[in-house]
């Protein structure tokens, strides 16, 4: 087990190395000057280049790339351009947000998704497997933008249950908090049940064919030990990998989600430093989101050969 996890982490520890490198110098090209943009338009030149030399941004891109990965390294992801703040700090209170958000929705999604599909496996090609494989089709075809926004138009405006804007942290209210977190968690929830519900079905379907199953049922066990003992756990495996994946994308992506509900999470502050060039704050939010994205991933290769009887931890 322990070969196995020295294993798995040693091939996460040169994808974050990797993404560090990618990131720092594509953010490089980025269209702005930070200073320039801070100082506004009407800025002479001698305050912008002072401004530069203090923020370290005349430097040439090696000397700034050692100096942030230095920094990297002791836990120092820099101070924000734009507040003054240390990036770590508004890293990780911005992440708190969006986690509370995506873990719920991906716990929910998965709960309803994973029996719905094993359901329709059992039933192929019957009326409730055709209406639950075409459901999935229509949540997978619907962009979480415009999803969120019907959402939003349905509960926030016409029937007015839930608040429109604004954001009530759960640790300081959590009657008021649950309310602001409601439809964005809905529309998160109803976007990934089409994705987890097609691939339970067809791994199920997969597994229901093989010959192990038939020779599981011409022994006479009863169809519901073939299905637990035999089944399920075969065929969660490749589902509890799309489970990962999922988490980690959206916890990356759900920028949009919180954009429409105005709600203060990681993406939402990724956004809101590319459009302030606040070169600290991309840096830590892309570097983290990756950190995040090989931990995800890792605890999902530990995990699977608890799922899957075919792999061991070696």
């Amino acid at each position: 087990m322990l070969r196995f996890i020295l294993s798995r982490v040693g091939m996460a520890v040169p994808t974050v190395v990797l993404v560090a490198v990618v990131v720092f110098f594509l953010i490089r090209l980025i269209p702005g000057d930070p200073a320039a943009l801070m100082l506004g338009d009407m800025a002479d030149p001698a305050s912008v280049a002072a401004l530069r030399a203090d923020l370290g941004l005349d430097r040439d891109l090696m000397t700034q790339f050692a100096i942030w990965a230095s920094r990297v390294l002791s836990g120092d992801l820099g101070t924000s351009i734009m507040t003054s703040e240390p990036v770590a700090h508004l890293v990780w209170q911005r992440f708190q947000v969006s986690a509370g958000i995506v873990l719920v929705a991906v716990a929910l999604s998965s709960a309803v998704a994973v029996p719905a599909g094993f359901v329709a496996a059992l039933r192929q090609n019957s009326k409730l497997d055709f209406g639950l494989v075409s459901i999935a089709a229509l949540l997978l075809s619907i962009p979480t933008f415009w999803l969120g926004l019907v959402v939003l138009l349905i509960f926030g405006l016409k029937l007015g249950w839930l608040p429109v804007v604004g954001y009530v942290s759960i640790a300081e209210d959590p009657a008021k908090g649950l309310l602001y977190v409601l439809m964005p968690i809905a529309t998160l929830f109803l976007h990934e049940i089409g994705v987890l519900l097609r691939m339970a079905r067809a791994s199920a379907l997969e597994v229901l064919r093989l010959d192990y199953i038939t020779h599981a049922r011409a022994k006479g066990l009863p169809e519901s030990t073939v299905l637990w003992r035999h089944v399920f756990p075969n065929a969660f495996a490749p589902t509890w990998t799309l489970i990962g994946l999922v988490l980690g994308n959206m916890l990356g992506g759900i920028a949009v989600v919180e954009t429409v509900f105005t709600i203060p999470g990681l993406g939402r502050l990724l956004v809101d430093a590319i459009f302030g060039r606040d070169y600290p704050v991309i840096q830590g939010c892309l570097l983290f989101i990756a950190v995040i994205y090989v931990l995800v991933n890792l605890i999902v290769d530990l995990c699977y050969p608890l799922f899957d009887p075919r792999v061991k931890a070696t």
